[in-house]
């Protein structure tokens, strides 16, 4: 069989949604194989969670980040055995970057969904001992959202810029009180939307701390491979390979803001094909619009999104 190479963004939390990955289980064997393997590594029905589940228990932090990777990594898996289509570059956003290692090889796709379960218990954990939450800003520049976090951080509370998800589209996280603040400071400064997220934590801010301790940890106990395919890592939008680099960039990434803007934009200097977003949903395809509109990017999730995807390869 004849191997393509594409570029593969993989998505992060917030994508999750009852019913997610049913259809691939049903079409095809391999991911019926991976959703069995990972109900018995998590000891429950985890495949029954995503199937039918009940939304607000299949949001919860623990069950969404691996419920995201497994769909993942089973559309991913699905396109390389059924038509060759390999990752020549990866990137993921936050909880998608454990996706794009898994599939790049760096780590084996089970011991990523035992990771990214963990990962998912500490970051509610993290939440229940030093609460918080996170905010998207729309229509402010980082520098003014940057200037946004420094007013709202007074006396001593925590507010920082997570997420540069694309130009005039940021997430701040920190402290509950000093978020609302920096809400209600933007809005003045002319944001032209401010959403709170519906989050359990203050994720990628230095009040997640702890969790990132415990996880890279964790993260050391399981075998990290070199590879041969570039990830953009978030911390810092630097392409990894060596095992050492990958532990390093996940050492940082949960307490370190995602770099989503840069890293689209390295990833699309560095591949000039076709880029694929694989796994549920379309909202880094969206994001990609904004970052670099000359460079659009296939949704590939569903049973039928894949299955054209094979198609496009087999007869051409």
């Amino acid at each position: 069989m004849a191997v393509k190479k594409t570029a593969m963004l993989f998505p992060g939390q917030g994508s999750q949604f009852v019913g997610m990955g049913r259809d691939l289980i049903e079409r095809f064997p391999a991911a019926a194989e991976l959703y069995r393997q990972a109900d018995e590594i998590l000891h429950m029905k985890f495949s029954r969670l995503c199937f039918e589940g009940d939304p607000d228990v299949l949001t919860e932090t623990r069950n969404a980040q691996p419920a995201i990777l497994l769909h993942s990594v089973a559309a991913a898996r699905i396109l390389r055995e059924e038509a060759g289509i390999e990752p020549a570059i990866a990137a993921g956003h936050s909880l998608g970057e454990y996706s794009a290692l898994a599939c790049a090889g760096a780590l084996d796709p089970l011991d990523a969904l035992r990771i990214v379960r963990r990962r998912g218990e500490l970051m509610f954990e993290a939440g229940l001992r030093q609460p918080g939450t996170m905010a998207a800003i729309i229509g402010l520049e980082r520098e003014v959202v940057d200037q946004v976090c420094a007013e709202a951080a007074a006396g001593g509370r925590t507010v920082v810029t997570a997420n540069i998800n694309a130009p005039g589209q940021i997430v701040v996280s920190g402290h509950i009180e000093a978020v609302e603040d920096a809400m209600r400071i933007a809005e003045a400064k002319g944001a032209t939307k401010v959403v709170r997220l519906n989050v359990s934590g203050a994720f990628h801010s230095p009040l997640v701390e702890p969790a990132q301790k415990e996880l890279v940890e964790y993260i050391r106990s399981f075998p990290v491979q070199e590879t041969a395919v570039g990830v953009v890592c978030n911390a810092d939008a630097r392409i990894v390979r060596t095992a050492a680099e990958i532990v390093d960039a996940l050492s940082r990434q949960l307490t370190s803001p995602v770099l989503w803007s840069d890293s689209m934009t390295v990833l699309a200097d560095r591949w000039d094909g076709e880029i694929m977003e694989v796994g549920p949903g379309r909202v880094l395809a969206g994001l990609m619009k904004r970052i670099r509109r000359d460079r659009p990017v296939a949704a590939v999730g569903t049973a039928e999104q894949v299955a054209a995807a094979i198609e496009a390869v087999t007869v051409a």
